[in-house]
């Protein structure tokens, strides 16, 4: 007599996974690389007063936005794709782009989702590490890229390790890739605080995606928006992968008057780039060494106990900062966001009165 049993995914069983349950109301925030003073109140209050009953009722429609963000980036409608958040565009590529135990390639320390995905769907995830002075060497990357690997996942600038990639690396990375037919995934999250991009890249050739978010720049993290930039026919696919009406009409309405804003565009990049201007000064004449010349987070390397730093952070000055190990030769670090001066202030204030 056959014995019943309800069906679970033995690779989601075995998926570790960390949720971060914290209570954050009442923190300065710096640990999850959000703008920590946010959007001026009255950008807020000016997107806010076209709200109406109908618009809370009615499905978001996306085609307005969409025009808008593809004449934004100069591409054609065609060659962007929103999602849920950029983690939900690098989910569909994943899935569409690479075969049960199909190899992927990618730089660890990265954001970790593209482990978990690779996980979670039974692919091969090869890893590849920074050296011991935390610069990555293409060639590394490039020995990985065997005939069998399906996808190569770079990040430009990468968190947390906060490196780029020039021109001629890209360049020398994209030959192997066309050469060995690798989908490549460049993650720009953080590009808007580092001015190069490979977006003219991807609408150049094939098999190159690029996936940004409104996140971190235009500080929207709680809206959930992100987009999957392209070729036409891999775009198509990926939207193929996308639910009905995945993005939320607050984010489309609070983004598309952020890209049509270029006065608010400048506003944050001038009270970004003041704050970490100031941080760099102080941690260098207080002699503390950082790693981290691209994106909104850096690196320090504290002289005391970093684990024991992050807990009287938050115990005793109400601010949210991470720790990594072995950050190559700089060991055992603080991660902190960056944000504007006054932010920063309070960090430092806190961080010196403690590292001693």
């Amino acid at each position: 007599m056959a014995i019943n049993m309800y069906y679970t995914n033995d690779k989601i069983v075995k998926l570790n996974r960390i949720f971060d349950q914290n209570y954050r109301k009442g923190f300065l925030r710096l640990d999850l690389n959000e703008n920590p003073g946010g959007l001026p109140q009255e950008f807020i209050d000016s997107v806010l007063k076209d709200i109406t009953p109908q618009f809370v009722a009615q499905y978001p429609e996306t085609l307005d936005f969409t025009n808008a963000l593809a004449k934004y980036l100069g591409v054609d409608a065609s060659n962007v794709c929103l999602v849920n958040g950029s983690s939900e565009g690098i989910r569909y590529i994943i899935q569409a782009f690479t075969s049960e135990n199909g190899r992927i390639v990618g730089v660890v320390p990265s954001y970790f989702m593209f482990q978990i995905y690779s996980e979670m769907y039974g692919r091969e995830f090869v890893k590849v590490p920074y050296n011991e002075d935390m610069t990555m060497d293409v060639d590394n990357i490039i020995r990985e890229m065997t005939d069998d690997t399906q996808l190569l996942i770079l990040l430009n600038p990468n968190n947390p390790m906060g490196n780029v990639y020039s021109d001629e690396e890209f360049e020398k990375i994209v030959s192997v890739a066309r050469e060995k037919e690798i989908t490549v995934l460049v993650d720009e999250a953080y590009h808007y605080f580092y001015p190069n991009s490979f977006l003219k890249k991807a609408m150049e050739y094939g098999h190159i995606f690029i996936t940004r978010t409104f996140s971190k720049f235009f500080s929207m993290a709680g809206c959930r928006l992100g987009y999957v930039a392209g070729w036409a026919d891999g775009i198509k696919l990926v939207q193929k992968m996308c639910t009905p009406h995945n993005t939320n009409a607050f984010a489309l309405k609070f983004a598309q008057a952020a890209l049509e804003s270029p006065e608010l565009s400048e506003y944050l990049r001038d009270r970004f780039f003041e704050g970490r201007s100031y941080l760099i000064d102080e941690l260098d004449k207080n002699n503390y060494r950082h790693k981290g010349e691209a994106g909104n987070f850096i690196f320090i390397q504290p002289k005391t106990d970093a684990k024991e730093i992050v807990r009287r952070m938050k115990e005793e000055k109400k601010i949210l900062i991470k720790t990594y190990e072995n950050v190559g030769e700089l060991g055992d670090c603080l991660r902190v966001t960056i944000g504007e001066k006054k932010y920063m202030e309070a960090f430092l204030y806190a961080l010196f009165d403690l590292d001693k």
